[in-house]
């Protein structure tokens, strides 16, 4: 499976599009449903699974620069959210949802992660293990720098900003940043940027320190 960027304007046709497609990519496959969580579906996700694995994947890194005007944010105080960027590497889970289920839990995931379809869906190459057996292909949500919600470099008056203000239909983008951190921690991941944004936070009294 090898899904390719489109060029249709972000909003609800390109999230449609993209569904059909994943889905049918996925279909074609014959596999359970498998899922690379590297943010909020690692603490949050929200669907019944077989296998939760440590994970790694080359070729993409973890990073909160992607604006969000719905789930972390509003169009007046638009927030942030995580995204795979090419580049580097990235150390998650990978969640195993049986295939019957897989076909009720692809559109509730996609409704929650994709309601304006910024997101490139991509099938991505996940080590769990050592061998080729411990080789998956899982679908993750990754971000072109090309596109209009990627933000580029933030400073330290943007990013404290938008810890103070950025809120949305499932909370502050502050809260989304500690739960991500410490969810991270739970499975032994230690993720020095995310980590960092936090302890700005914390410096500034937004929150208590981790």
């Amino acid at each position: 499976m090898a899904s390719q960027a489109i060029h249709i304007p972000h909003g609800p046709e390109r999230s449609r599009h993209l569904l059909q497609r994943t889905t049918a990519e996925w279909r074609a496959s014959g596999d359970d449903l498998l899922l690379f969580a590297y943010g909020s579906l690692i603490w949050r996700p929200e669907f019944d699974f077989t296998q939760a694995l440590p994970a790694r994947v080359l070729g993409f890194h973890r990073v909160l620069r992607m604006r969000s005007r719905v789930n972390r944010g509003s169009p007046q105080e638009p927030g942030l959210v995580l995204a795979l960027l090419s580049g580097g590497s990235c150390r998650g889970l990978v969640y195993r949802v049986p295939r019957e289920a897989g076909e009720e839990v692809l559109p509730r995931l996609w409704a929650r992660e994709m309601p304006n379809g910024v997101y490139e869906p991509r099938w991505l190459n996940c080590e769990t293990g050592t061998g080729e057996a411990c080789r998956l292909r899982a679908l993750a949500f990754t971000l072109s720098r090309q596109s209009p919600n990627w933000t580029g470099p933030l400073h330290e008056p943007e990013l404290l900003h938008i810890f103070r203000h950025a809120s949305g239909r499932y909370g502050t983008t502050l809260d989304y940043l500690l739960r991500t951190v410490q969810g991270l921690r739970e499975h032994g991941i230690r993720d020095r940027e995310l980590e960092r944004q936090a302890h700005l936070a914390a410096r500034h009294g937004l929150c208590a320190p981790l």
